[in-house]
């Protein structure tokens, strides 16, 4: 038996799961916590506390092009790869209560019919002569 708030999320879930997949959404929503990261690392850089670190920009082999590469990369891959952890633990509490109660959840999975969809077109269609696999090299053709 599924309580009212587990209900409530398999339907909340099932109209957002998609939306929340999608990679650039996930970049978006997920550049703060990427800026926890660098931030700290910005005002560490500036604030010359560390004083080997200060003393490394101030040579001539330090490139601030590749220390702004380098953050934005620790942003991107923060971002990225926190809002698709959670994406996963949701869609794993998804499929859990899913699993738990099937008969309450009327409706497929929005995956599952679009696989049932391409079976039945690719059933219905059937192969036309000029469809036919290509001949192989040197088969005699009766």
């Amino acid at each position: 038996m599924l309580t009212p708030q587990e209900k409530d999320y398999i339907r909340y879930w099932e109209e957002n799961r998609d939306k929340q997949k999608k990679v650039s959404r996930q970049f978006l929503v997920g550049i703060p916590i990427g800026l926890l990261f660098v931030i700290p690392i910005v005002v560490n850089f500036v604030s010359g506390w560390y004083k080997r670190a200060t003393m490394e920009a101030n040579t001539s082999d330090f490139s601030p092009g590749v220390l702004l590469v380098a953050l934005l990369l620790i942003v991107s891959f923060t971002a990225i790869f926190s809002k698709k952890h959670q994406w996963d633990l949701r869609e794993q509490r998804y499929l859990e209560l899913l699993a738990k109660n099937p008969e309450e959840v009327s409706e497929k999975r929005p995956e599952e019919e679009s696989e049932e969809k391409q079976q039945k077109e690719s059933q219905k269609q059937p192969q036309k002569e000029d469809q036919k696999e290509p001949e192989k090299p040197g088969e005699i053709k009766m």
